[in-house]
């Protein structure tokens, strides 16, 4: 099975650019992340047309999850136990955030996983941020307690960049969110509990990044971050063969279709 993660910054702008990939890749199961729009909204049809089965948890331009899947999408659960929201509402719903979807594909627990911003240090974003990495750790602990057995992948954007060689240049990020110590603390709170960044060990080094900013020539220049990941519980690790950065589809360029968006994918190979 091949198994994919990728911000693709508003399905519907990338559709194409995204289903083109997809079958170029031969991909198994695609995560998507900001697809920026709500679920009738959705561009559905390309998608079926190649054989996928897709579920979407999304209601505005902002935020937005996807699971898209030709090897089956049973168990689809939206948001997870726990998940705190932005809302001052006692009885809102995570939903509402769009942030966090989960299915079973192909015999695989796959969360996409948009995890909050955070903005500024002095913002409440960045403590409803920590929050929110919390109750992820938290209850994913709680999934390989209750099941060890079964293959868990939490994937997406995670917003954080665990190491200094993360980030282009870390001096720029004293002052940031992405690089602090609460944020890559949570992050390793997860990878603790269990769960291993199956990426990391076949793409290694500095300058392996998975987001370029759009502005001042970053991604020709390699001026990125490394904030998207794949996390595996133990018995999925085992089942990892290859996993890769698919760098190029952040390229734009006449044999390129579309624009591209300022994430690249994350692929990893599991042997079924």
């Amino acid at each position: 099975m091949r198994l994919a993660t990728w911000n693709v910054n508003s399905i519907r702008a990338r559709v194409d650019r995204v289903t083109d990939w997809l079958e170029r890749a031969d991909v198994d199961v695609l995560a998507m992340q900001e697809t920026k729009c709500s679920d009738e909204q959705f561009p559905t049809m390309p998608f079926a047309a190649l054989g996928y089965d897709v579920v979407h948890c999304g209601f505005s331009q902002w935020n937005g999850v996807a699971i898209a899947s030709r090897v089956g999408i049973d168990a689809v659960e939206v948001g997870f136990e726990g998940q705190p929201t932005w809302s001052d509402k006692p009885e809102a719903e995570a939903a509402a955030e769009a942030r966090a979807l989960g299915a079973t594909c192909g015999g695989v627990r796959v969360w996409s996983l948009y995890v909050p911003n955070g903005r500024s240090i002095d913002s409440p974003h960045y403590t409803y941020k920590l929050k929110w990495l919390a109750a992820l750790h938290n209850t994913a602990q709680g999934w390989l307690a209750d099941d060890p057995s079964t293959p868990v992948a939490l994937v997406g954007d995670w917003n954080i960049a665990p190491v200094d060689d993360d980030v282009w240049d870390i001096s720029l990020f004293s002052e940031s969110t992405h690089v602090t110590a609460p944020e890559r603390a949570a992050f390793n709170a997860i990878v603790d509990a269990g769960f291993t960044d199956v990426v990391r060990p076949f793409t290694p080094g500095p300058g392996t990044f998975t987001y370029w900013d759009y502005t001042q020539l970053r991604f020709p220049k390699n001026r990125g971050m490394r904030i998207d990941f794949i996390l595996g519980s133990p018995t999925l690790a085992e089942l990892v063969t290859h996993a890769e950065i698919a760098r190029d589809e952040r390229k734009t360029g006449k044999n390129r279709v579309g624009s591209p968006s300022d994430h690249a994918p994350v692929v990893v190979d599991l042997r079924t």
